[in-house]
């Protein structure tokens, strides 16, 4: 199951909207990412098209288990590697900034050698 990395943040931002919200849809991601609501129209297509998502008629996201499969594995990613970084010093805006580019090309192999480390 291999994503890009706007999919991925895409999936990981409809998570983390619906843990906070009763429904999602593409102009809270939009509001939230800071993005065009055309650009996230299209990623949304691009989403239903793998089947990571369904729309309701109403326009609701939500995630398919394939999708939240995904989401799920960046945000563990993104929370363990901030987190980590924060404890070793760096400033939390940075600790963010960077978990955001690794959370996306680091190897399941090597996060999980991370991780057993850490806990």
């Amino acid at each position: 199951m291999h994503t890009n990395e706007s999919a991925e943040n895409y999936l990981e931002t409809i998570l983390i909207l619906s843990e906070s919200r009763p429904v999602v849809r593409s102009v809270d991601i939009a509001a939230e990412l800071d993005y065009k609501k055309s650009s996230v129209s299209v990623a949304m297509k691009k989403l239903r098209e793998n089947n990571h998502i369904t729309v309701t008629p109403e326009g609701f996201i939500y995630l398919t288990e394939s999708g939240k499969e995904i989401a799920d594995r960046i945000y563990e990613r993104h929370k363990l590697l901030s987190s980590w970084l924060e404890q070793l010093g760096v400033d939390p805006e940075v600790a963010v900034a960077d978990a955001c580019r690794i959370e996306h090309v680091i190897s399941a192999e090597s996060f999980e050698a991370i991780k057993k480390h850490i806990l």
